[in-house]
């Protein structure tokens, strides 16, 4: 656990950007982009609202985890894998889904609006169509049971017992969801704005995005498994988490920023170097 900070704020400050960047997950935007979808064309007043149910849903389990380890802290130590093994896992996956929506913006047509490509979603069946609140809250939680979320939750929750156990676990837990509901949720409302339009805008909006999570993804795989290869880039790097995970998660702000101001500008809208 030396990646994560012994000082509590910055390690609160640390656990809120993962919260932020794990929402920016191309498997929780690819999700969130299919729920909102299915549930706008069926004409759901709660569609706009996917991106939030599901990471309540996703929080919910965290926060059992972290709930749990807190509890089991005090006669429990972590396993050395269980860091080194979740954090491979997740490097292996950003690589994958980074290549895979590289290729999707590449391979989806000029007239159409660029779809994130998860992994996750289609391991889940009908569920990937849920239509209910409740469902989409599971589909969430479901996410959630996954062996890199599970040792990331787990491993904060250790490091937060230091400071006085299952109080600051939980804290650690909701300071994490807190994050990724507010990306998620901006991004349920902005997956509904696209499909309120299909201008040609909205298509440079969707490609925007995407090409900015993709090349992250594949840049934050890339730094990781160097990280985690070369120790004189592992020395380089400690005691930085705080502004590499704030960059990041900056980084993604500012694309999503972009896209959406295309994605809201009004049709049409002439040039004004052309006035």
């Amino acid at each position: 656990m030396h990646d994560l900070p012994t000082e509590w704020s910055a390690l609160a400050a640390l656990v809120f950007l993962l919260g932020l960047k794990h929402g920016f997950d191309a498997d929780h935007l690819a999700t969130i982009d299919g729920l909102t979808r299915i549930n706008t064309r069926a004409r759901r007043s709660w569609a706009r609202y996917c991106g939030l149910l599901f990471s309540l849903g996703h929080g919910a389990v965290v926060i059992a985890i972290a709930f749990g380890v807190g509890l089991a802290s005090a006669r429990w130590d972590a396993p050395q894998w269980l860091e080194a093994s979740g954090a491979w896992i997740s490097l292996v996956f950003l690589a994958a889904l980074g290549i895979l929506n590289l290729h999707a913006v590449l391979a989806t047509p000029r007239h159409a609006i660029v779809a994130p490509v998860g992994l996750k979603g289609r391991l889940l069946g009908r569920l990937n169509r849920a239509q209910h609140p409740a469902l989409v809250a599971l589909v969430g939680a479901l996410f959630a049971l996954s062996f890199d979320t599970v040792s990331q939750a787990a491993l904060f929750a250790m490091t937060a017992a230091q400071f006085g156990g299952v109080a600051h676990a939980l804290m650690l837990a909701l300071l994490f969801m807190t994050g990724m509901m507010v990306t998620d949720g901006i991004n349920g409302l902005w997956i509904s704005r696209l499909i309120a339009r299909a201008d040609e805008l909205a298509l440079i909006a969707s490609r925007v995005m995407s090409l900015a999570v993709s090349g992250v993804s594949l840049l934050v795989a890339a730094f990781g498994i160097a990280k985690m290869s070369l120790p004189a880039i592992d020395a380089w790097s400690e005691g930085h988490e705080l502004a590499f995970g704030a960059v990041v998660v900056g980084v993604i702000a500012l694309s999503y920023l972009l896209a959406r101001l295309l994605a809201l500008r009004p049709a049409g809208a002439a040039d004004p170097r052309l006035g």
